[in-house]
């Protein structure tokens, strides 16, 4: 016994050792201790596109809040949750990827109380897929991870459900799952996964429908209201709407730099 007692404390120590000559930190961008899991961690940030995918250097949106009323959001709200199994759940357990609100909670730093009858009184709010993503860097799992075009993914599987990276975002564009969420999807969407109690989940900017050649469903239906494209090429629909009109981003000044532009 005190052998086998020495034997493990010999053991226990090297491990400690280990752990503090190469930091927690590296371990878990590495994705594991053996080099291979690292390289596979790594390829979940690759796009892995096929002949038919949409791809870009760097995914944006722009909405048009001029354009917005209140049956094109509603439009573009019921299309996103349909196809993405987002539950109705009744109460204070609202599950949501995209949603109206009101332009002094979106804009919180850039509220007028003077502004003219004709300004936007509500837009849509959704993940901002930012450049500096703190949910990102929050994770300890990296089951939110983002990807070489810019898109801030959700490994569903890989979540914990900390909610560190609810706390990160400081757009309040992330929902957690308290309960089952399947019994309150009325039609489940096979193409998609559906979740479970514990997981945090959000947009993903339609990248199921990218890799097949298909703009996000909420842009196809927006009629005109949203525009999806690079913003690292001048011809696309998103650079050349900020060229022509006023554009601003959820608090800038945080430094998250959020790829969601609104144009008024």
């Amino acid at each position: 016994m005190k052998t086998m007692r020495r034997n493990f404390l010999k053991i226990a120590a090297v491990a400690v050792l280990g752990w503090s000559v190469r930091p927690a930190s590296e371990l878990l961008a590495s994705g594991g201790s053996e080099p291979s899991e690292g390289l596979l961690f790594a390829s979940r940030h690759k796009v892995h596109a096929g002949p038919n995918s949409l791809t870009a250097k760097r995914w944006a949106m722009v909405i048009d809040t001029a354009k917005l009323n209140e049956k094109v959001m509603e439009d573009i709200v019921h299309v996103c949750h349909t196809i993405h199994n987002v539950p109705n759940i009744p109460g204070n357990q609202n599950i949501k990827w995209i949603w109206e609100t009101h332009m002094e909670h979106l804009f919180l730093d850039e509220h007028n109380e003077f502004q003219p009858e004709t300004a936007a009184k509500s837009a849509l709010a959704l993940c901002n897929h930012c450049d500096n993503p703190p949910c990102v860097r929050v994770c300890p799992t990296k089951a939110t991870f983002q990807r070489e075009d810019g898109i801030v993914m959700m490994d569903f599987h890989r979540c914990i459900g900390c909610r560190y990276c609810m706390a990160g975002c400081p757009y309040g564009s992330r929902s957690f799952n308290f309960m089952d969420p399947r019994p309150y999807i009325e039609t489940t969407t096979p193409d998609f996964p559906t979740r479970t109690k514990g997981v945090v989940e959000k947009c993903e900017f339609c990248a199921e429908r990218l890799v097949e050649g298909k703009m996000p469903a909420c842009v196809e239906v927006s009629e005109g209201a949203l525009a999806f494209g690079d913003l690292a090429d001048p011809e696309s629909d998103v650079r050349k709407l900020m060229a022509e009109r006023f554009a601003i981003r959820r608090s800038p000044h945080l430094g998250t730099k959020p790829c969601v532009y609104y144009l008024v």
